[in-house]
């Protein structure tokens, strides 16, 4: 919450500077964002490298069907939801006036230094080394390799919990005093609470589908099931974390006559890969702002398959800290949407406004996950 509480005082103190600043103040706020945003874009393969390679060496040879089960599903979920935000997407913001700009993008003012940090690789080349390693790791038992992962993935997660988000506001106010400056913030913050309620929404209406297949594969009442599942919703939108809610969620889980194998299973392995509401949210985002932004075009709904698909794969290994998700998928946003850094500056800022209620559609889906696996697994 002391994050959101930043990132509203980074909005409004990057507009107000925006709008009364002369040419060198907008230039060195411009300069601030430039250099925070060339080191967020160089992290940003290390993040998919280590949490995704970590990820599958920690998943072992073990588990069995139980394991490829709740992967498989997990998996499907991520990207139905994900499909589904973006059809909904595509219904509404025309309907709303949002429907896309011919004009070109604006000049941008320049920074007082000239400053690029190039990554050390590309984010698919990250993808793929990524599913190299950790299979290997899986297979051989390497635990040579599995050591440099496992610490590799907490040196960065130390670097996002202390050097990325601390500097997110800082970064945020640089890109809006920016568009302040240029006169074009209000019409970008006028969609911004209809994206967020939007996916609020969203989020509600995709636990009742997750809980209606919970359901029927249970024969169980689906809305009894999601009522057992309010205290783990309530602790995610306090925590904003899955991991720190898996004592509760388990709890939950267990009260909807789950096997305490497969609750002890599922949950605390969902906790880490499926992230339903996150993904509603990063595609609705990235819907409007492809919408909303001059110089980006929105693929359509088949050109945005590839990225659903990509993208769910990149949620198994989000980092599971405040705005882990959003900035595991910078990459994917920035690389086969073409987005920018003002762009994902808006992403990032309507990702941590929500991020409460994406982590608790999150964790209330793992609970239909479990419920999935346990009537899949009913003698």
């Amino acid at each position: 919450m002391k994050l959101i509480v930043r990132l509203l005082l980074g909005i409004v103190l990057g507009i107000l500077i925006g709008l009364v600043a002369n040419e060198n103040v907008a230039r060195f706020m411009v300069t601030l964002s430039d250099v925070i945003g060339s080191f967020i874009f160089f992290m940003v393969p290390l993040i998919i490298l280590f949490f995704i390679a970590a990820g599958i060496a920690n998943l072992g040879k073990g588990g069995g069907k139980l394991l490829g089960a709740t992967i498989s599903i997990a998996y499907v979920s991520t990207i139905l939801a994900g499909m589904f935000a973006v059809t909904v997407a595509m219904i509404i913001f025309p309907m709303i006036g949002l429907s896309g700009t011919e004009a070109t993008a604006p000049e941008g003012l320049n920074a007082l230094i000239d400053f690029e940090l190039e990554p050390i690789f590309g984010v698919l080349t990250a993808l793929v080394l990524a599913f190299v390693l950790g299979i290997g790791i899986a297979a051989t038992e390497a635990t040579t390799f599995k050591r440099v992962v496992d610490e590799g993935q907490k040196i960065v997660e130390l670097v996002i919990r202390k050097v990325i988000l601390p500097l997110l506001p800082i970064y945020i106010a640089g890109v809006l005093a920016e568009m302040a400056y240029e006169g074009a913030v209000f019409e970008t913050l006028s969609v911004f609470a209809i994206v967020l309620i939007l996916a609020i929404s969203m989020h509600l209406i995709w636990l009742i589908v997750q809980y209606t297949i919970a359901g029927i594969v249970n024969g169980e009442n689906p809305f009894r099931l999601m009522k057992n599942m309010i205290p783990a919703y309530v602790t995610a939108l306090g925590t904003m974390s899955s991991a720190a809610t898996i004592p509760v969620t388990v709890n939950a889980v267990k009260k909807n006559r789950i096997k305490d194998s497969i609750a002890n299973f599922v949950v605390p392995l969902c906790a880490n890969i499926h992230l339903s509401g996150s993904t509603i949210t990063i595609l609705t985002a990235a819907t409007a702002v492809m919408y909303m932004m001059p110089g980006l075009e929105f693929p359509g709904f088949i050109g945005m398959i590839p990225v659903i698909l990509t993208l769910g794969i990149i949620m198994i290994a989000a980092p599971g800290v405040p705005g882990g998700a959003v900035m595991a998928a910078v990459g994917i946003l920035s690389s086969m949407l073409g987005f920018n850094e003002a762009a994902i500056a808006l992403m990032i800022a309507i990702y941590l406004a929500q991020d409460s209620f994406g982590t608790a559609t999150n964790v209330t889906g793992d609970g239909a996950i479990a419920l999935i696996v346990n009537g899949g697994k009913k003698e």
